[in-house]
């Protein structure tokens, strides 16, 4: 099966992080699934992946196996192992500098201390991709910053966090049926 498209959703594996904070990429690559009727993961290049279509493209949704800070090493096997550009991937994590639950889109920029974002562009030697972050940030943030994004979140805050996913989830299939800036010009108002 070929895929035109590559969505990455950054997270951790294992039931320990399941529905942590740290694992919005997961959350978002698994809705698409779900919302799309997905088939079934499967584990190639250290991910879980599979195919779903996305209006009429055919694309790759991927969840590495690496752990988050080492998740360049399979973003690298999956653009190669599907014969896909980094201009032709998403990439879907989170971003503990915006507000909970807010959206924003990018072409390219810095990893701005997120591990995993540095992971990926270290090994693909461009910061030049399409990136959906969403907001996980909130007031009262403890300085141990590990701790917060490896907590799941409270039940108060849980609906407005599947609102944020569900958004997420509409952004990414803006980027792909709209394309980058029609898409930046919806979710990042």
């Amino acid at each position: 099966m070929r895929a035109v498209r590559l969505i990455v959703g950054l997270g951790n594996p294992g039931v320990r992080y399941e529905r942590t904070r740290h694992n919005a990429g997961f959350m978002v690559v698994e809705a698409l699934a779900r919302e799309e009727h997905a088939g079934a993961w499967l584990a190639r290049c250290e991910s879980l992946i599979c195919f779903a279509n996305i209006g009429p493209e055919q694309v790759l949704l991927a969840k590495p196996l690496t752990f988050m800070n080492v998740s360049g090493r399979a973003v690298q096997l999956l653009l190669r192992e599907h014969a896909l550009e980094t201009k032709e991937m998403v990439l879907v994590l989170d971003d503990l500098n915006l507000p909970l639950g807010k959206i924003r889109i990018r072409e390219r920029g810095s990893a701005g201390g997120h591990r995993g974002l540095e992971s990926v562009a270290r090994a693909l030697e461009t910061e030049e991709f399409i990136r959906v972050r969403i907001g996980i940030g909130e007031e009262g943030i403890p300085e141990d910053k590990a701790d917060f994004v490896l907590a799941e979140f409270p039940p108060v805050k849980k609906p407005d966090w599947e609102d944020a996913v569900a958004r997420a989830v509409q952004a990414v299939r803006l980027v792909i049926a709209e394309g980058v800036q029609k898409a930046m010009s919806i979710a990042n108002a």
